[in-house]
């Protein structure tokens, strides 16, 4: 199969539209997925590997059927390698996955002791979690009272900070409450991602000025049109402690906004923020690949 086969996919059934990725020229990280919303995670994972995703984190939540991501996890990734297998005799793999575990703000009601207690067992047994997430403030939906989120925020936190583990934090319509937070209850030396980032530069320079373990993470939005304010908010962000992800099944980047999401869409946004930056899109590729390794595996990996 050649590269050029493999970047024209048609996948989204009946809207005409084939799909037509950059190739960055290196492994690229999609740090924030959520394999368990995808119609066929196997088949995303496949099609990952194709794009030359090499690495995806995928959200648990635990009051959200946790067993299924948790029990299924290995069937998908034996079937990608198999359909790889088939087609390229074992030539590509399909992307290392690792697991962020934790209450999304949403659910937040739901965060009691028990709930807590098995947050930490799941974290401490299962060596496929590398980090807590998506904790935090949702304050657009509420579907949880701002109290329940803000509780939950604070005791994942100190979890996160018991264990030594990275937090993946989610903040909508909440950022100054979210800065504060941190601010009292302490980044995690481990690293705190503020995902998805949609504000400014101001704000995202307020969000790296709490702690050097703060990284930031961009996704599709940045590719819309109207997007500039998180376009200048990349310029504000260190190499070092930048990073991009998909959050699919939501926000697929332009040109495919309104389709289904999924990890090899990570490509795109990657390019953008190359472009943005002025930097080669290998080189955007690789230090945002080192950055989520550095940050989810080095460390796991030293205390095995």
């Amino acid at each position: 199969m050649s590269d050029e086969d493999r970047d024209r996919v048609p996948s989204f059934p009946g809207s005409g539209k084939e799909v037509v990725l950059p190739r960055l020229g290196a492994s690229v990280a999609d740090t924030h997925a959520h394999l368990d919303m995808l119609e066929d995670p196997a088949a995303s994972l496949q099609r990952a590997a194709l794009a030359d995703v090499g690495l995806v984190c995928s959200i648990v939540d635990l009051t959200e059927e946790p067993e299924y991501t948790l029990g299924e996890l290995s069937t998908w990734l034996g079937r990608a390698g198999r359909m790889l297998g088939a087609e390229l005799a074992g030539a590509i793999k399909p992307p290392d996955v690792r697991l962020i575990a934790g209450v999304h703000p949403h659910n937040a009601r739901l965060y009691d002791d028990a709930m807590h207690d098995a947050l930490a067992s799941l974290a401490r047994h299962d060596e496929r979690v590398v980090g807590l997430g998506e904790l935090g403030l949702d304050f657009h939906y509420d579907y949880s009272p701002r109290d329940d989120q803000r509780s939950a925020f604070r005791r994942q936190l100190g979890l996160a900070a018991e264990l030594g583990l990275p937090v993946t934090v989610h903040l909508r319509e909440a950022h100054e409450e979210g800065l504060t937070i941190l601010a009292e209850e302490g980044v995690p030396s481990a690293g705190c991602i503020i995902h998805c980032f949609t504000e400014g530069p101001q704000m995202a320079e307020r969000f790296l000025a709490l702690s050097p373990a703060v990284m930031i993470s961009f996704a599709g939005p940045v590719t819309f049109g109207k997007a500039e304010q998180i376009r200048e908010a990349v310029k504000a962000v260190p190499l070092d402690r930048l990073l991009v992800e998909t959050d699919s099944p939501f926000l697929a980047p332009a040109p495919y906004r309104g389709e289904p999401n999924e990890p090899r869409f990570v490509t795109v946004t990657a390019a953008r923020v190359a472009e943005v930056l002025g930097v080669e899109t290998s080189d955007l590729a690789r230090q945002t690949t080192d950055n989520a390794r550095r940050l989810f595996i080095a460390g796991r990996e030293d205390e095995t």
